[in-house]
Protein backbone atom coordinates (compact mmCIF):
# COMPACT_ATOMS: atom_id res chain seq x y z
CA UNK A 1 0.00 0.00 0.00
CA UNK A 2 1.32 3.44 -0.95
CA UNK A 3 1.66 6.40 1.41
CA UNK A 4 0.87 9.78 -0.11
CA UNK A 5 3.18 12.78 0.28
CA UNK A 6 1.16 15.99 0.47
CA UNK A 7 1.90 19.69 0.95
CA UNK A 8 1.70 20.41 4.70
CA UNK A 9 0.04 23.43 6.27
CA UNK A 10 2.48 26.28 5.63
CA UNK A 11 1.30 28.86 8.13
CA UNK A 12 -1.19 31.66 8.39
CA UNK A 13 -2.06 33.37 5.07
CA UNK A 14 0.23 31.04 3.06
CA UNK A 15 -1.83 28.93 0.66
CA UNK A 16 0.68 27.77 -1.95
CA UNK A 17 4.34 26.99 -2.49
CA UNK A 18 6.81 26.25 -5.27
CA UNK A 19 8.72 22.99 -5.58
CA UNK A 20 12.35 23.89 -4.90
CA UNK A 21 14.04 20.53 -5.41
CA UNK A 22 13.55 16.83 -4.83
CA UNK A 23 16.22 15.20 -2.68
CA UNK A 24 15.26 11.75 -3.97
CA UNK A 25 14.29 10.34 -7.35
CA UNK A 26 11.76 7.66 -8.21
CA UNK A 27 13.03 4.28 -7.09
CA UNK A 28 15.22 5.62 -4.25
CA UNK A 29 14.87 4.22 -0.75
CA UNK A 30 13.73 6.71 1.89
CA UNK A 31 13.58 6.60 5.67
CA UNK A 32 10.72 7.89 7.79
CA UNK A 33 11.06 11.63 8.56
CA UNK A 34 13.95 11.99 6.09
CA UNK A 35 13.74 15.28 4.13
CA UNK A 36 12.44 14.33 0.70
CA UNK A 37 11.41 17.56 -1.05
CA UNK A 38 12.01 21.29 -0.55
CA UNK A 39 9.18 23.83 -0.80
CA UNK A 40 9.64 27.57 -1.26
CA UNK A 41 6.95 29.92 0.09
CA UNK A 42 6.71 33.69 0.15
CA UNK A 43 8.50 33.80 3.51
CA UNK A 44 10.47 30.64 4.19
CA UNK A 45 11.93 27.56 2.56
CA UNK A 46 10.87 24.32 4.26
CA UNK A 47 11.76 20.67 3.83
CA UNK A 48 8.95 18.10 3.74
CA UNK A 49 9.86 14.88 5.59
CA UNK A 50 8.92 11.45 4.31
CA UNK A 51 5.71 10.32 6.09
CA UNK A 52 6.88 6.67 6.03
CA UNK A 53 9.85 4.49 5.16
CA UNK A 54 9.94 2.70 1.82
CA UNK A 55 10.65 3.46 -1.82
CA UNK A 56 9.72 6.68 -3.63
CA UNK A 57 7.45 5.25 -6.29
CA UNK A 58 6.00 8.41 -7.82
CA UNK A 59 6.61 12.16 -8.09
CA UNK A 60 3.46 14.17 -8.83
CA UNK A 61 4.90 17.72 -8.90
CA UNK A 62 8.17 18.64 -10.55
CA UNK A 63 10.71 21.32 -9.64
CA UNK A 64 9.40 24.82 -10.31
CA UNK A 65 5.70 23.89 -10.17
CA UNK A 66 3.35 25.78 -7.87
CA UNK A 67 1.27 23.63 -5.52
CA UNK A 68 -1.52 24.39 -3.05
CA UNK A 69 -1.65 23.34 0.58
CA UNK A 70 -2.77 19.71 0.70
CA UNK A 71 -1.81 18.99 -2.92
CA UNK A 72 -0.31 15.61 -3.79
CA UNK A 73 3.47 15.68 -4.16
CA UNK A 74 4.20 11.99 -4.64
CA UNK A 75 3.86 8.54 -3.12
CA UNK A 76 6.01 6.14 -1.12
CA UNK A 77 5.59 2.41 -1.58
CA UNK A 78 6.63 -0.45 0.66
CA UNK A 79 10.31 -1.38 0.63
CA UNK A 80 11.10 -3.75 -2.23
CA UNK A 81 8.09 -2.66 -4.28
CA UNK A 82 8.79 -1.51 -7.82
CA UNK A 83 8.09 2.05 -8.80
CA UNK A 84 4.54 2.56 -10.00
CA UNK A 85 3.27 5.09 -12.52
CA UNK A 86 2.63 8.63 -11.24
CA UNK A 87 -0.75 9.28 -9.59
CA UNK A 88 -3.64 10.04 -11.91
CA UNK A 89 -3.55 13.77 -11.31
CA UNK A 90 0.09 13.99 -12.41
CA UNK A 91 0.21 11.30 -15.14
CA UNK A 92 1.26 12.93 -18.44
CA UNK A 93 -1.20 12.84 -21.30
CA UNK A 94 -0.32 10.60 -24.26
CA UNK A 95 1.36 12.36 -27.16
CA UNK A 96 -0.88 13.40 -30.02
CA UNK A 97 -0.72 11.46 -33.25
CA UNK A 98 1.75 12.85 -35.83
CA UNK A 99 -0.97 13.93 -38.24
CA UNK A 100 -2.79 15.79 -35.45
CA UNK A 101 0.40 17.54 -34.35
CA UNK A 102 0.93 18.76 -37.89
CA UNK A 103 -2.48 20.38 -38.11
CA UNK A 104 -3.05 21.55 -34.54
CA UNK A 105 -0.38 23.58 -32.65
CA UNK A 106 0.33 22.62 -29.07
CA UNK A 107 -1.19 25.00 -26.52
CA UNK A 108 1.23 27.39 -24.78
CA UNK A 109 -0.08 26.43 -21.35
CA UNK A 110 -2.48 24.10 -19.63
CA UNK A 111 -4.82 26.98 -18.89
CA UNK A 112 -6.13 29.72 -21.20
CA UNK A 113 -4.70 33.21 -20.65
CA UNK A 114 -6.15 35.28 -17.82
CA UNK A 115 -9.03 37.56 -19.00
CA UNK A 116 -6.94 40.73 -18.65
CA UNK A 117 -4.07 39.05 -20.51
CA UNK A 118 -6.37 37.83 -23.31
CA UNK A 119 -7.75 41.35 -23.74
CA UNK A 120 -4.26 42.80 -24.19
CA UNK A 121 -3.31 39.96 -26.56
CA UNK A 122 -6.34 40.73 -28.76
CA UNK A 123 -5.81 44.50 -28.69
CA UNK A 124 -2.13 44.26 -29.63
CA UNK A 125 -2.45 41.49 -32.20
CA UNK A 126 -0.17 39.07 -30.35
CA UNK A 127 0.05 35.30 -30.63
CA UNK A 128 -0.79 33.76 -27.25
CA UNK A 129 1.16 30.63 -28.20
CA UNK A 130 4.39 32.62 -28.34
CA UNK A 131 4.07 34.05 -24.81
CA UNK A 132 5.55 32.11 -21.90
CA UNK A 133 3.18 32.06 -18.92
CA UNK A 134 4.36 32.58 -15.34
CA UNK A 135 1.03 31.86 -13.68
CA UNK A 136 -0.15 28.67 -12.09
CA UNK A 137 0.18 25.70 -14.48
CA UNK A 138 1.78 28.01 -17.04
CA UNK A 139 -1.18 30.37 -17.36
CA UNK A 140 -0.37 33.57 -19.25
CA UNK A 141 -0.88 36.60 -17.01
CA UNK A 142 -1.16 40.30 -17.77
CA UNK A 143 2.46 40.77 -16.64
CA UNK A 144 3.61 38.17 -19.20
CA UNK A 145 1.93 40.14 -22.01
CA UNK A 146 3.52 43.36 -20.76
CA UNK A 147 6.91 41.65 -20.79
CA UNK A 148 6.29 40.41 -24.34
CA UNK A 149 5.39 43.94 -25.45
CA UNK A 150 8.62 45.30 -23.96
CA UNK A 151 10.88 42.74 -25.67
CA UNK A 152 12.39 43.25 -29.13
CA UNK A 153 10.24 42.41 -32.13
CA UNK A 154 12.14 39.15 -32.68
CA UNK A 155 10.86 37.90 -29.34
CA UNK A 156 7.21 38.99 -29.77
CA UNK A 157 5.84 38.53 -33.31
CA UNK A 158 2.40 39.90 -34.21
CA UNK A 159 -0.26 37.36 -35.07
CA UNK A 160 -0.31 38.56 -38.69
CA UNK A 161 3.28 37.35 -39.16
CA UNK A 162 4.43 40.63 -40.69
CA UNK A 163 8.17 40.64 -41.55
CA UNK A 164 10.51 42.35 -39.11
CA UNK A 165 13.75 44.27 -39.66
CA UNK A 166 17.01 42.46 -38.94
CA UNK A 167 18.06 44.95 -36.27
CA UNK A 168 16.32 44.55 -32.90
CA UNK A 169 13.65 47.11 -32.16
CA UNK A 170 10.83 47.56 -29.71
CA UNK A 171 7.56 45.96 -30.81
CA UNK A 172 5.06 48.49 -32.19
CA UNK A 173 1.31 48.17 -31.52
CA UNK A 174 -1.01 46.88 -34.24
CA UNK A 175 -2.48 49.33 -36.82
CA UNK A 176 -5.56 51.42 -36.16
CA UNK A 177 -7.82 48.50 -37.09
CA UNK A 178 -6.98 47.04 -33.69
CA UNK A 179 -7.45 49.68 -30.98
CA UNK A 180 -4.30 50.40 -29.00
CA UNK A 181 -4.24 49.45 -25.35
CA UNK A 182 -4.98 52.23 -22.91
CA UNK A 183 -1.95 53.59 -21.06
CA UNK A 184 -3.44 52.51 -17.75
CA UNK A 185 -3.65 48.94 -19.04
CA UNK A 186 -0.11 48.81 -20.41
CA UNK A 187 1.55 50.28 -17.31
CA UNK A 188 3.03 47.52 -15.16
CA UNK A 189 1.71 47.47 -11.61
CA UNK A 190 4.38 48.63 -9.16
CA UNK A 191 3.75 45.89 -6.61
CA UNK A 192 4.53 43.11 -9.09
CA UNK A 193 8.22 43.78 -9.47
CA UNK A 194 10.95 46.26 -8.70
CA UNK A 195 12.40 46.60 -12.20
CA UNK A 196 11.17 48.38 -15.32
CA UNK A 197 10.58 46.38 -18.52
CA UNK A 198 13.81 45.34 -20.22
CA UNK A 199 15.03 47.17 -23.30
CA UNK A 200 16.49 45.63 -26.45
CA UNK A 201 19.61 43.50 -26.01
CA UNK A 202 22.23 42.94 -28.70
CA UNK A 203 22.38 39.39 -30.03
CA UNK A 204 26.00 38.85 -29.00
CA UNK A 205 25.18 40.01 -25.46
CA UNK A 206 22.06 37.85 -25.21
CA UNK A 207 24.10 34.70 -25.85
CA UNK A 208 26.19 35.47 -22.76
CA UNK A 209 23.27 36.02 -20.41
CA UNK A 210 21.61 33.53 -18.11
CA UNK A 211 17.91 33.90 -17.30
CA UNK A 212 16.88 32.39 -13.96
CA UNK A 213 13.39 32.59 -12.49
CA UNK A 214 13.27 34.45 -9.18
CA UNK A 215 12.46 32.30 -6.18
CA UNK A 216 9.29 33.09 -4.28
CA UNK A 217 11.41 34.27 -1.35
CA UNK A 218 13.39 36.68 -3.56
CA UNK A 219 10.15 37.98 -5.14
CA UNK A 220 8.73 38.64 -1.68
CA UNK A 221 11.91 40.38 -0.52
CA UNK A 222 11.84 42.63 -3.60
CA UNK A 223 8.16 43.46 -3.17
CA UNK A 224 8.38 44.20 0.56
CA UNK A 225 11.45 46.41 0.23
CA UNK A 226 9.85 48.44 -2.55
CA UNK A 227 6.61 48.71 -0.57
CA UNK A 228 8.57 50.05 2.40
CA UNK A 229 10.16 52.73 0.21
CA UNK A 230 6.82 53.69 -1.30
CA UNK A 231 4.90 53.78 2.00
CA UNK A 232 7.18 55.05 4.76
CA UNK A 233 8.75 58.50 5.05
CA UNK A 234 12.15 56.89 5.52
CA UNK A 235 15.12 58.81 6.85
CA UNK A 236 18.51 57.69 8.24
CA UNK A 237 20.60 59.21 11.01
CA UNK A 238 24.20 58.21 11.80
CA UNK A 239 26.53 58.08 14.74
CA UNK A 240 29.72 56.27 15.67
CA UNK A 241 30.60 54.21 18.70
CA UNK A 242 33.91 53.40 20.35
CA UNK A 243 33.83 49.60 20.62
CA UNK A 244 36.88 49.32 22.92
CA UNK A 245 34.87 48.98 26.18
CA UNK A 246 32.70 46.19 24.75
CA UNK A 247 35.70 44.46 23.19
CA UNK A 248 37.65 44.65 26.46
CA UNK A 249 34.74 43.19 28.43
CA UNK A 250 34.26 40.48 25.83
CA UNK A 251 37.94 39.50 25.87
CA UNK A 252 37.96 39.41 29.67
CA UNK A 253 34.95 37.14 30.10
CA UNK A 254 34.44 35.25 26.84
CA UNK A 255 36.03 31.99 28.04
CA UNK A 256 34.17 32.02 31.38
CA UNK A 257 30.97 33.01 29.58
CA UNK A 258 31.21 30.14 27.10
CA UNK A 259 32.09 27.66 29.84
CA UNK A 260 29.06 28.63 31.93
CA UNK A 261 26.43 29.24 29.24
CA UNK A 262 27.62 26.94 26.44
CA UNK A 263 27.53 29.69 23.83
CA UNK A 264 30.11 32.19 22.57
CA UNK A 265 29.90 35.80 23.67
CA UNK A 266 29.43 37.93 20.57
CA UNK A 267 28.52 41.52 19.85
CA UNK A 268 24.86 40.89 19.02
CA UNK A 269 23.99 40.26 22.66
CA UNK A 270 25.35 43.69 23.63
CA UNK A 271 23.66 45.43 20.69
CA UNK A 272 20.31 43.78 21.32
CA UNK A 273 20.43 44.67 24.99
CA UNK A 274 21.42 48.26 24.17
CA UNK A 275 18.52 48.50 21.69
CA UNK A 276 15.86 47.28 24.13
CA UNK A 277 17.11 49.78 26.74
CA UNK A 278 16.79 52.60 24.21
CA UNK A 279 13.33 51.39 23.09
CA UNK A 280 12.03 51.77 26.66
CA UNK A 281 13.04 55.43 26.63
CA UNK A 282 11.92 56.16 23.04
CA UNK A 283 8.76 54.04 22.51
CA UNK A 284 7.98 55.68 19.15
CA UNK A 285 10.80 53.66 17.58
CA UNK A 286 8.96 50.52 18.75
CA UNK A 287 5.61 51.54 17.26
CA UNK A 288 3.76 51.10 13.98
CA UNK A 289 0.95 52.79 12.04
CA UNK A 290 -2.40 51.03 11.60
CA UNK A 291 -4.71 53.23 9.55
CA UNK A 292 -5.15 56.42 11.57
CA UNK A 293 -3.87 54.83 14.77
CA UNK A 294 -0.42 54.50 16.30
CA UNK A 295 0.27 51.19 18.05
CA UNK A 296 2.92 51.39 20.77
CA UNK A 297 4.34 47.98 21.67
CA UNK A 298 4.91 47.26 25.34
CA UNK A 299 7.29 44.45 24.43
CA UNK A 300 10.41 44.11 22.28
CA UNK A 301 10.52 41.37 19.63
CA UNK A 302 13.86 42.04 17.92
CA UNK A 303 14.34 40.83 14.35
CA UNK A 304 17.90 39.83 13.46
CA UNK A 305 18.62 39.99 9.72
CA UNK A 306 20.47 36.87 8.55
CA UNK A 307 21.90 36.41 5.06
CA UNK A 308 21.44 32.94 3.57
CA UNK A 309 22.16 31.39 0.17
CA UNK A 310 18.52 31.96 -0.81
CA UNK A 311 18.24 35.54 0.40
CA UNK A 312 17.77 37.68 3.47
CA UNK A 313 15.56 36.37 6.27
CA UNK A 314 14.70 38.04 9.59
CA UNK A 315 14.05 35.61 12.44
CA UNK A 316 12.72 37.20 15.62
CA UNK A 317 14.08 37.08 19.18
CA UNK A 318 10.87 37.32 21.20
CA UNK A 319 10.63 39.27 24.45
CA UNK A 320 14.28 40.30 24.20
CA UNK A 321 13.59 42.97 26.82
CA UNK A 322 13.09 40.20 29.38
CA UNK A 323 16.26 38.26 28.47
CA UNK A 324 19.80 38.36 29.74
CA UNK A 325 22.72 38.74 27.34
CA UNK A 326 23.37 34.98 27.62
CA UNK A 327 19.76 34.12 26.74
CA UNK A 328 19.85 36.51 23.79
CA UNK A 329 23.09 34.97 22.47
CA UNK A 330 21.63 31.46 22.75
CA UNK A 331 18.44 32.40 20.91
CA UNK A 332 20.31 34.25 18.15
CA UNK A 333 22.61 31.25 17.73
CA UNK A 334 19.65 28.86 17.44
CA UNK A 335 17.80 31.08 14.96
CA UNK A 336 20.93 31.65 12.87
CA UNK A 337 21.56 27.91 12.58
CA UNK A 338 17.94 27.25 11.62
CA UNK A 339 18.13 30.00 8.98
CA UNK A 340 21.29 28.58 7.40
CA UNK A 341 19.84 25.04 7.45
CA UNK A 342 16.52 26.16 5.97
CA UNK A 343 14.63 25.08 9.09
CA UNK A 344 12.96 28.37 10.04
CA UNK A 345 9.22 28.16 10.61
CA UNK A 346 6.66 30.88 9.95
CA UNK A 347 6.39 31.50 13.70
CA UNK A 348 10.14 32.23 13.85
CA UNK A 349 9.75 35.17 11.46
CA UNK A 350 6.54 36.87 12.54
CA UNK A 351 5.77 39.65 15.00
CA UNK A 352 9.06 41.61 15.06
CA UNK A 353 8.85 45.19 16.40
CA UNK A 354 12.40 46.38 15.58
CA UNK A 355 15.23 44.98 13.43
CA UNK A 356 19.02 44.87 13.70
CA UNK A 357 21.07 44.34 10.54
CA UNK A 358 24.79 43.53 10.83
CA UNK A 359 26.46 44.40 7.53
CA UNK A 360 29.80 44.55 9.28
CA UNK A 361 30.28 40.79 8.99
CA UNK A 362 30.57 41.33 5.22
CA UNK A 363 32.92 44.31 5.54
CA UNK A 364 30.38 47.13 5.14
CA UNK A 365 31.73 50.42 6.52
CA UNK A 366 28.49 52.42 6.23
CA UNK A 367 25.00 51.86 4.78
CA UNK A 368 21.39 53.02 5.01
CA UNK A 369 19.26 49.97 5.92
CA UNK A 370 15.70 49.73 4.60
CA UNK A 371 12.80 49.41 7.04
CA UNK A 372 11.21 46.03 7.60
CA UNK A 373 7.58 47.20 7.31
CA UNK A 374 5.45 47.86 9.29
CA UNK A 375 8.23 48.51 11.82
CA UNK A 376 9.30 52.11 12.36
CA UNK A 377 13.02 51.51 12.93
CA UNK A 378 16.01 49.39 11.89
CA UNK A 379 19.56 49.64 13.24
CA UNK A 380 22.50 48.99 10.95
CA UNK A 381 25.78 47.76 12.46
CA UNK A 382 28.98 48.02 10.45
CA UNK A 383 32.61 47.03 10.30
CA UNK A 384 34.79 47.75 13.35
CA UNK A 385 37.77 49.69 12.06
CA UNK A 386 40.65 51.32 13.91
CA UNK A 387 40.64 55.09 13.37
CA UNK A 388 42.33 58.10 15.01
CA UNK A 389 39.95 59.89 17.38
CA UNK A 390 40.33 62.59 19.99
CA UNK A 391 39.88 61.40 23.59
CA UNK A 392 40.56 63.82 26.45
CA UNK A 393 42.37 66.19 24.14
CA UNK A 394 44.70 63.47 22.83
CA UNK A 395 44.69 61.74 19.45
CA UNK A 396 44.41 58.00 20.02
CA UNK A 397 43.63 54.97 17.88
CA UNK A 398 40.33 53.29 18.75
CA UNK A 399 38.19 50.52 17.20
CA UNK A 400 35.27 52.54 15.86
CA UNK A 401 31.98 51.47 14.31
CA UNK A 402 29.45 53.54 12.40
CA UNK A 403 25.82 53.07 13.43
CA UNK A 404 22.88 53.88 11.15
CA UNK A 405 19.27 54.17 12.27
CA UNK A 406 16.68 54.24 9.49
CA UNK A 407 13.28 55.29 10.78
CA UNK A 408 9.77 56.17 9.64
CA UNK A 409 9.52 59.94 9.98
CA UNK A 410 5.72 59.67 10.04
CA UNK A 411 6.03 58.16 13.54
CA UNK A 412 9.48 59.10 14.81
CA UNK A 413 10.62 62.71 15.04
CA UNK A 414 14.22 63.63 14.33
CA UNK A 415 14.90 64.40 18.00
CA UNK A 416 13.62 60.96 19.03
CA UNK A 417 15.68 59.19 16.38
CA UNK A 418 18.89 60.97 17.36
CA UNK A 419 18.23 60.40 21.07
CA UNK A 420 17.61 56.70 20.47
CA UNK A 421 20.90 56.31 18.62
CA UNK A 422 22.79 58.27 21.29
CA UNK A 423 21.36 55.97 23.98
CA UNK A 424 22.57 52.92 22.05
CA UNK A 425 26.01 54.54 21.74
CA UNK A 426 26.14 55.34 25.46
CA UNK A 427 25.25 51.78 26.45
CA UNK A 428 27.94 50.30 24.21
CA UNK A 429 30.63 52.73 25.34
CA UNK A 430 29.80 51.96 28.98
CA UNK A 431 28.50 48.35 28.90
CA UNK A 432 28.17 48.26 32.68
CA UNK A 433 25.02 50.35 32.12
CA UNK A 434 23.43 47.27 30.55
CA UNK A 435 24.17 45.21 33.65
CA UNK A 436 23.02 47.91 36.06
CA UNK A 437 19.92 48.76 33.94
CA UNK A 438 20.89 52.42 33.63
Amino acid sequence: MSTEIRVPTLGESVTEATIGQWFKKVGDTVSADEPIVELETDKVTIEVPAPAAGVLEAIAAQQGETVDVGALLGAIGAAGASASPPPAESRPQPAAAPQEAATQPAPSSERPPAPSAQKMINENGLDAGGISGSGKHGQVLKEDVLAALSRPAAAAQPASGAPQDAAPKVYQPAPASAPAAKPSEVKAPEAKGPAAPRGPVAADDASREERVKMTRLRQTIARRLKDAQNTAAMLTTFNEVDMKPVMDMRNSYKELFEKKHGVKLGFMGFFTKAVVHALKEIPAVNAEIDGDDLIYKQYAHIGVAVGTEKGLVVPVVRNADQMSIAEIEKEIGNLGKKARDGQLSMADMQGGTFTISNGGVYGSLMSTPILNAPQSGILGMHKIQERPVVVGGQIVVRPMMYLALSYDHRIVDGKEAVTFLVRVKESLEAPERLVLDL
